[in-house]
């Protein structure tokens, strides 16, 4: 008979609302570890024991993963990355796990459908790029630290590029592994009324689509990756979001049933009587137990329940070339009031008590969007640096001038000043921004140009813009269907910039 873990929660179930509440109460302590530095930002929703608290008072390991289903992450995955940040920041090892395996075979959490299986040349691509960018990321977050004062290597000491994060790739652990040693490995230690049992699968079940065996399979697969650095790296835990649950109590019990058989192995192979022998299941006792543990993070949603990390039904990307520095600003800078004070305990370092204090100023002026700015600034920076930042910042002061138009100016101040060079650069990879050679519009009408580069959806549109006096271009008011880009009017010989109202935008450099 097997026996039950002495701190592992129901596996496959939830953690119950009353025991997250016990788990709490250990955040109490005097010194603030980094459990309880997560717990006051919201980054908690369940711990596998509570005894983690007590385990991360000394230095330790924990590892977070990422499926290479794109070559870009989004922000959808930051959270995660910004836990391992956190974990580095207090002194402990943070390991991040592309999924070069595991992401051939998909993850069905959270999914009434299979993934779309991708090539190994597509899935290779998306290997790389992910795994260059987790290193920036920790790189740029290192930077972003030691300005606020957040020294991770100590005082007088230089952090290394990546700060000594870990990135590895499953495919390099699971490619020389056979099926029938996989089976006669984790597919022997693992029950498969508990596999049957993960929210997961029985969702799929139940679904018209079903599950494959290789999706069933994928818990077996991300526990062994829990196990492998477990042995290897002397990996304690792992995180993951609330989704994550039952594939983590995989790992912990995979790494328990096989220190477990190994013990019970060297205790056979020492003993002279069979008398003496145990199950080859059994797991580790009281007085022998394995520290492995889970923490998982919310899944995040907006205060109207939409997924966080969409905008117009599309991804924003960390990669600057899918999502420019200018738009990944912009996309935080619109962050409702019922949200704001949520991510900028989530997604930045500020000090509690300084989000507070500037959460009850915005109280008193919230026209003034003070911490949406701040916010924006501070993930933007973050995540594309400082250079990224000024990029961004320049972006937004071109599309949304701070001085408007006068009569007497016709044009916003910023435009008379501005150089085509600095544009080039705050814009470039802008889904807004057209690099294109002067002939490729010259003889247009602009309300032609808003339809072939998709600020309107047909001529009857923007005819309607220029009616309402909405459509500009270089601030000025195009009245007429007809009227053309013209070189005399453009900034600094080369740049237009033609909107409709506040919100719709085109870039042009002319060459």
């Amino acid at each position: 008979m097997v026996a039950a873990s002495p701190f592992l929660l129901p596996i496959g179930r939830p953690c119950p609302r009353k025991v997250t509440r016990l788990f709490r109460r250990h955040l109490q302590s005097q010194v603030k570890t980094v459990l309880q530095e997560l717990d006051e930002r919201g980054f908690i929703a369940a711990l596998t024991s509570p005894k983690l608290h007590q385990h991360v008072q000394s230095p330790t390991t924990i590892y977070a993963g990422v499926d290479p289903s794109a070559s870009s992450l989004h922000v959808g995955n930051l959270l995660p990355l910004l836990g391992l940040l956190h974990f580095q920041a207090k002194g402990h090892q943070s390991i991040c796990l592309i999924g070069g395996a595991t992401g051939s075979i998909g993850d069905p959490s959270g999914r009434s459908t299979e993934r779309k299986a991708l090539s190994t040349e597509d899935l290779a691509v998306n290997v790389r790029g992910i795994t260059n960018q987790v290193h920036r990321f920790f790189a740029t977050g290192s930077v972003y630290l030691q300005k606020r004062g957040i020294d991770i290597k100590g005082k007088g000491k230089e952090p290394q590029e990546d700060m000594g994060v870990k990135v590895v790739d499953n495919y390099e652990w699971t490619k020389d592994v056979s099926l029938l040693d996989f089976l006669r490995g984790p597919g022997k230690l693992s029950r498969v009324g508990v596999m049957l049992s993960r929210d997961s699968v029985k969702n799929r079940l139940t679904s018209d689509s079903g599950i494959s065996y290789t999706e069933f399979t994928y818990q077996l697969l991300q526990a062994y990756d829990f196990s492998h650095l477990w042995k290897e790296y002397g990996c304690k835990i792992q995180m993951g979001g609330s989704d994550q649950w039952g594939n983590i109590v995989s790992g912990i019990d995979l790494i328990k049933r096989s220190q477990s058989q190994i013990q019970i192995q060297q205790q056979q192979h020492n003993e002279d009587s069979v008398s003496g022998k145990k199950s080859g299941t059994e797991l580790v006792g009281e007085e022998e137990e394995v520290e492995a543990y889970g923490l998982t993070i919310p899944l995040l949603t907006t205060s109207t329940g939409e997924k966080f990390g969409k905008s117009a039904g599309n991804a924003v990307w960390l990669d600057e070339r899918r999502t420019s520095p200018a738009e990944f600003y912009q996309f935080f800078l619109r962050t409702t009031d019922e949200d704001v004070a949520k991510y900028l305990k989530l997604f930045t370092f500020l000090p509690i008590e300084e989000i507070d204090s500037i959460m009850a100023e915005h109280e008193k002026s919230k026209s003034a969007r003070k911490p949406q700015k701040l916010l924006a600034s501070e993930v933007t920076e973050l995540v594309h640096g400082a250079d990224g930042l000024s990029k961004a910042l320049l972006a937004t002061e071109i599309l949304y001038p701070s001085t408007k138009p006068t009569i007497s100016s016709g044009m916003s101040s910023i435009y008379k000043t501005l150089k085509s060079s600095d544009v080039l650069a705050a814009f470039e990879g802008d889904s807004r921004f057209h690099k294109i050679p002067f002939s490729e519009i010259k003889d247009k009408p602009i309300s032609k140009l808003c339809v072939i580069y998709g600020l309107c959806k047909s001529r009857g549109e923007a005819s309607k813009a220029i009616s309402s006096g909405s459509l500009t271009f270089n601030d000025r008011r195009i009245n007429d269907p007809r009227d053309e880009i013209r070189r005399s009017q453009l900034i600094d010989g080369k740049i237009a910039i033609v909107k409709i109202g506040n919100k719709r935008q085109l870039i042009f450099y002319l060459e």
